[in-house]
Formats: structure tokens, C-alpha cells, sequence
């Protein structure tokens, strides 16, 4: 990652990277930036990887180099130009893999990969309202409200 022109810092455990010549490995830069913010979460950890259009991502409960064996980064596109990642410190909903981040959704309109560091305080009220419109939540974290 020579090519950059400006000094990186750390204030949560969010990651993302556009790389436009897309002449490096996305998914290993976030795994080493990852690696370096895993004091910012321990509980879990993912990456998503957008490949022209094309989401992939791998996300479970366990340090960096728990999650990302070398068969998994394996799987990872090489050709891809932009990936996020996310190292996890619950501040709500439950320890599961559910939970873990990114979370990737599919909609009719597209899909994303989504991380989020903060807490929305609303998030209950949101929730329950968006569940009365037939929602359906897969974790407990306020991330999927988003």
C-alpha cells in the first residue's frame, strides 16, 4: 500500500478501502488493518469484499486471525477495487454471529455491505416500528436498524 499519500489513524474498529488502479488486494489490507485495530474489538470480526457490483464477505465470532485463515482470504476476489471490515466490541445486542460485522444485504434495490461503529439510541423504538411494517431482523445489534 505505498501509494498513499496520507498518514492513516485509528479512532474505532471501521475499515474501508477503494483502491481505483485496482492494482492491490483489497481484502489483505483491510485483514492487516483489521489485524492492527483488533484492540478496538475482540469479540468478533468480518470483511466484505465489492467486486464490480459483486458482494462477498466473511464474517464470524473470534480475532482476525481466528476468522481469516488463509482458505478464506483465499476466497476473496483479487480483482476487486473496494472491501470494508469491521473488529466488533458489543455495546448492544447479543455475542452472536448474527451480529458480527459487515452485515451484507440484498434488496431489490441493490446490495450493500454495512459496518457501524456507535450506538443508535433509538434503535428499540426504530426496531418495533420497522418490525409492525413486516420487517425481519436476523440479530439483536442496533446495526441492523440501519
Amino acid at each position: 500500500m505505498s501509494d498513499f499519500n496520507y498518514p492513516l489513524h485509528e479512532e474505532c474498529g471501521v475499515f474501508g478501502i477503494y483502491d481505483k488502479a485496482g492494482s492491490d488486494d483489497v481484502a489483505a489490507a483491510v485483514y492487516s488493518a483489521l489485524y492492527a485495530l483488533q484492540h478496538r474489538g475482540q469479540e468478533s470480526c468480518g470483511i466484505a469484499v465489492n467486486d464490480d457490483g459483486v458482494i462477498t464477505g466473511h464474517r464470524d465470532l473470534g480475532l482476525v486471525n481466528e476468522v481469516f485463515t488463509p482458505q478464506v482470504m483465499a476466497q476473496f476476489p483479487k480483482t476487486a477495487k473496494m472491501a470494508t471490515g469491521h473488529v466488533r466490541y458489543a455495546t448492544s445486542g447479543s455475542r452472536t454471529r448474527a451480529n458480527a460485522q459487515p452485515m451484507v444485504v440484498r434488496h431489490c434495490k441493490g446490495t450493500i455491505a454495512l459496518c457501524h461503529n456507535g450506538n443508535l439510541t433509538n434503535a428499540a423504538q426504530l426496531r418495533h416500528q420497522l418490525e409492525m411494517d413486516g420487517a425481519i431482523f436476523h440479530g439483536s445489534s442496533d446495526t441492523a436498524v440501519i
